[in-house]
């Protein structure tokens, strides 16, 4: 098994040692990453893992029966054999950038939920754009601008963002109606890891995120679309502040 080492509160490390206990041409497996595997509406980290005699480009990373497989192309030399150490390096800038989306989507889902009662349906971050999509909603011009103003105000709060683990049945307990889909998660996943902006905003949430709002830029909503009977899909992009 694969242990996630980012979790729950070193999103910024973006390069580590770890050992091999799995590799083939088309993937490795090591006992601990810091790569982010694809999933909860984030991508997956791109980057690279060094080995003597040896390296590759990881291109894709996903989690398999508690093991997390790096996809590697341009492979350079043999694979490693298990037991051996590689280096590995995430691409920083690209997780960067998945970062401050992450953060920006939790921001923009809280503000949607306080002020129209919406809760978020679904989402995808990706490292240029982003999009969420809210029910009930029907959102206009004035509610767009709203939803926009108000979530760069809480960014200019410049609020600190906690990351940690917490028992299940606390995070039930406090979570707010409409900020989490716990039926959606095991309920052997205990403890949750949970992403607290402070006076804002807790949710359990596994993806990596910025260490205070302020890191995020500013928002801008570029679309809103209609996904069917009352649900409405709010795509936006960052700028710097």
């Amino acid at each position: 098994m694969t242990e996630l080492l980012y979790l729950p509160d070193e999103d910024d490390v973006t390069t580590f040692e770890a050992t091999v206990t799995e590799a083939t041409p088309d993937y490795i497996v090591l006992d601990g990453t810091y790569f982010y595997p694809e999933g909860g509406g984030q991508p997956a980290d791109h980057g690279r893992l060094d080995w003597d005699n040896g390296y590759a480009t990881v291109t894709g990373v996903r989690k398999s029966h508690g093991d997390v497989r790096h996809e590697i192309e341009d492979v350079s030399g043999t694979p490693p054999e298990p037991g051996a150490t590689v280096e590995g390096e995430i691409d920083a800038e690209r997780r960067q950038k998945l970062t401050r989306m992450h953060t920006a989507q939790h921001v923009v889902s809280r503000i949607v939920l306080d002020e129209y009662g919406a809760t978020t349906a679904g989402n995808q971050v990706y490292p240029g754009r982003s999009r969420i999509d809210f029910e009930p909603a029907e959102f206009d011009d004035e509610d767009v601008a709203l939803i926009e103003r108000r979530s760069n105000e809480a960014i200019d709060r410049d609020l600190p963002v906690r990351k940690e683990n917490r028992d299940r049945e606390l995070v039930e307990r406090d979570v707010d109606e409409g900020r989490a889909l716990l039926d959606l998660i095991p309920d052997s996943v205990d403890p949750l890891r949970v992403v607290e902006i402070a006076d804002f905003d807790m949710c359990p949430c596994g993806g990596t995120h910025v260490e205070s709002l302020g890191e995020i830029g500013r928002i801008e909503i570029t679309a809103v679309t209609s996904k069917g009977e009352e649900t409405e899909r709010i795509e936006f992009e960052l700028r710097e502040g």
